[in-house]
């Protein structure tokens, strides 16, 4: 009884805030901002944590006891960066206001991830702060946090961070400019934010660095030797504001190779990162991949770094073939064969837009079959 009270409340207590943010916007319109902002961001933080806190109680055995035993990973540097065991992750598109999402894909595979992904870009909005209320809840919850960082230049006020007047888009050559200190300011409040979070960070910055057609941070806008440097300004930022609890995920594109031209130096990394997506016959420029024709052909390639290696994109679609036997596959004795990659994240986005006109769908969770066949292969793993 005082269990049906209890949800009755959160769901009352919610619809009230709710009421009341409609009508504050409604009233304020354009002028909402400053103090009304951090109200209503306050509002909004407050009902997450109800409804995080709920989540947790309601299960039988808290998620934060089933993963005590990575409480020295998730606390010191050293010994994440010297991980001797594989853990398994999550990113799910629609975990940003809560993580029930991740709770619920755990619950499809009967397992519980040490590693939540999530992702943020760079820039001047709100959201492009330090993601401090997310990876406090990825840390109650008792996992480490994954961020992929992305520097998308051209999401900073013009006004605060003014580029060369002969620069029409701040992305070409943009790289020069994050070593040069340009962005410091922002770099700097970023880095003492992310010190003030009391547990490790595995930060994936300016990933797939060597891709000429993806990212603005890429070959087409910038020299290797640029994001060298501006990877090694970044990290050594970061160190004078304390921000020693970060490891460094250095993450290059697979299939366009030259990783050593990219490669900052072993000083400034701690991890090596990738990802392995099977986009199956979905777009004319894809096909079919097996899981050993995108990763296991360059894992020698990776290894030679002597990082602990990051899968920080694991995930295939159903278009084009076998997603329950790719998925089989991909994971049949798995820390056997890659003794080397200590991270392995599902990549569970239901909506994403990012690589073609049309949306893809990589949920698995509902699907019995997929499920099936990823927990009959993590049955035949070793014993942690």
């Amino acid at each position: 009884m005082k269990k049906i009270i209890y949800r009755f409340a959160i769901v009352i207590t919610a619809l009230i805030v709710g009421l009341l943010l409609v009508t504050s916007i409604t009233y304020l319109g354009d002028e909402s901002s400053g103090p009304i902002e951090d109200l209503l961001k306050g509002v909004q933080n407050t009902i997450s944590k109800i409804e995080e806190d709920y989540i947790i109680k309601k299960r039988v055995i808290s998620r934060s006891s089933q993963l005590e035993w990575l409480k020295s990973y998730r606390d010191n540097k050293a010994d994440l960066d010297a991980l001797d065991k594989l853990l398994l992750g999550a990113y799910d598109n629609q975990a940003d206001r809560t993580l029930q999402p991740i709770i619920t894909l755990e619950d499809s595979l009967e397992t519980v991830f040490p590693l939540i992904h999530i992702y943020t870009a760079w820039g001047s909005e709100r959201n492009q702060r330090f993601p401090a209320d997310q990876v406090d809840a990825i840390h109650t919850l008792g996992s480490i946090p994954v961020i992929t960082w992305e520097p998308w230049l051209n999401d900073f006020d013009a006004l605060e961070y003014p580029i060369s007047k002969d620069k029409t888009d701040r992305n070409i050559e943009g790289l020069k400019d994050i070593s040069a200190g340009k962005y410091d300011a922002y770099l700097t409040k970023w880095a003492q934010d992310a010190s003030d979070f009391q547990g490790n960070i595995l930060l994936r910055l300016g990933h797939e660095m060597n891709d000429p057609y993806r990212y603005p941070w890429g070959p087409q806008n910038n020299q290797p030797i640029d994001f060298i440097n501006a990877w090694k300004h970044v990290v050594i930022l970061f160190r004078s504001a304390g921000a020693t609890n970060v490891s460094w995920v250095w993450a290059p594109h697979l299939a366009y190779g030259e990783f050593d031209k990219f490669y900052p130096g072993d000083d400034y990394v701690d991890w090596v990162g990738t990802g392995t997506l099977n986009y199956g016959t979905v777009a004319p420029w894809s096909q079919w991949w097996s899981f050993e024709e995108i990763f296991a052909k360059h894992y020698e390639n990776l290894v030679k770094y002597n990082k602990p290696i990051l899968i920080a994109e694991f995930g295939s679609l159903a278009v084009g073939g076998n997603q329950a036997e790719w998925y089989q596959k991909a994971l049949a004795d798995f820390p056997t064969r890659f003794p080397a990659v200590k991270g392995l994240v599902f990549f569970h986005n239901g909506s994403d837009g990012t690589t073609t006109y049309q949306t893809l769908n990589w949920y698995i969770k509902d699907d019995s079959i997929v499920t099936k066949a990823i927990k009959s292969q993590f049955l035949k793993w070793p014993a942690k």
